[in-house]
């Protein structure tokens, strides 16, 4: 598997802002959020998250299908529970296309502050569409957001500094029973989850005897199941290089796993932040965190996602563009440093404004 092409080119960058180009301050900010995305609820709550912090903002909401709505706020606002209900925008659609909405920018000076999640909104597609035309936008480069929202790619960039699981990729169901069987062989509980994706949606854990499920949609990654206490970590670009946020631990109940339910609805599952753990431990899942967001050259800011086992930690994965909602694990660790939710989204307008967009 070719993993990330110019991805490697980023490994060791840090966004330092004296080292950015000047920039205009009076850009357009743009919250893109939505999506043909199956993480489009979250989408919606972490956009009602950002323009609640920063009024004024315009708001465009992606829809399914590819149309454009410019969406009032406060209508974004009054949308009740966004994880579970789809969000229908009051207005007809300005374009028909996120294309030809970017083709034909009604604005001076936009600046796109992605709330996307998802499929195209992170794997990098959007950030080619946004590069291609010279707009600037948040987060990761579209070489980047590719590498790190493939798993076993990601895991590839990032295994000379952090321990990884054991893990196959299978294309086709002829692949399957085989990667199965052979991860088997040496584990005693393996899980499957989709190659891309997040929001915990697609997981399988099977251990010997268990039927694998028929119904995938593949590509998918076979990995060894590594038990132990579950932490993420927050990392943010402030301008002079990243830091990482306080450990967050999930807690999960007996028989759960960390679902779509249990992460957004709070079922089975508890977020402690800080982290009940001994510091030296949180130092390292920190450092480990720092050491992922470098290795895959991520910028702005990004999540990794950890299992402290036995024989010590493990990455799971890295998120370039993690929730922010209310309840999402990134907006909880800038809570717990201190850290103004608004505060941190103007540095990440800031260091997307200040960056050169194209290639």
């Amino acid at each position: 598997m070719e993993c990330g092409g110019n991805a490697s080119a980023f490994h060791g960058t840090q966004s330092k802002a004296e080292a950015l180009p000047p920039h205009s301050t009076s850009v357009t900010i743009i919250v893109l959020f939505g999506g043909p995305s199956d993480e489009r609820h979250v989408s919606v709550a972490s956009a009602q998250n950002i323009v609640r912090a920063l009024p004024g903002v315009l708001a465009w909401f992606w829809t399914p299908d590819g149309q454009v709505h410019d969406v009032a706020p406060a209508d974004l606002l009054a949308h009740q529970r966004p994880f579970e209900v789809d969000y229908l925008p009051a207005r007809p659609a300005i374009f028909p296309t996120l294309e030809q909405a970017l083709d034909t920018l009604p604005v001076e000076d936009p600046f796109f502050l992605l709330g996307l999640h998802g499929s195209v909104g992170e794997d990098g597609t959007v950030q080619r569409m946004l590069e291609a035309r010279d707009i600037p936008f948040s987060g990761s480069r579209s070489e980047v957001s590719a590498a790190a929202f493939d798993k076993e790619c990601a895991k590839e960039l990032v295994r000379d500094r952090v321990r990884v699981a054991e893990s196959r990729v299978v294309r086709s169901a002829s692949e399957l029973d085989d990667a199965i069987a052979d991860l088997l062989s040496r584990h005693e509980r393996i899980v499957l989850k989709p190659l891309v994706g997040g929001s915990s949606r697609g997981l399988y854990f099977l251990g010997r005897g268990d039927a694998p499920p028929r119904d995938l949609s593949f590509p998918y990654l076979v990995e060894a199941f590594v038990e132990g206490r579950e932490l993420t970590v927050g990392v943010i670009d402030q301008g002079d290089g990243p830091l990482a946020l306080p450990v967050i631990e999930i807690e999960i109940d007996p028989n759960r796993t960390f679902d779509y339910a249990s992460k957004y609805l709070g079922v089975g599952s508890r977020e402690i932040c800080p982290a009940n753990i001994p510091e030296e431990l949180a130092r390292e899942a920190q450092a480990a965190a720092l050491a992922a967001h470098v290795a895959l050259g991520c910028e702005g800011y990004s999540r990794s996602d950890f299992v402290v086992a036995a024989d010590g930690l493990y990455f799971l994965e890295l998120n370039t563009l993690p929730g922010l909602t209310t309840s999402s694990l990134v907006p909880q660790q800038l809570r717990a440093a201190g850290i103004d939710f608004a505060d941190f989204l103007r540095q990440q307008i800031e260091l997307g404004s200040r960056k050169v967009v194209k290639s």
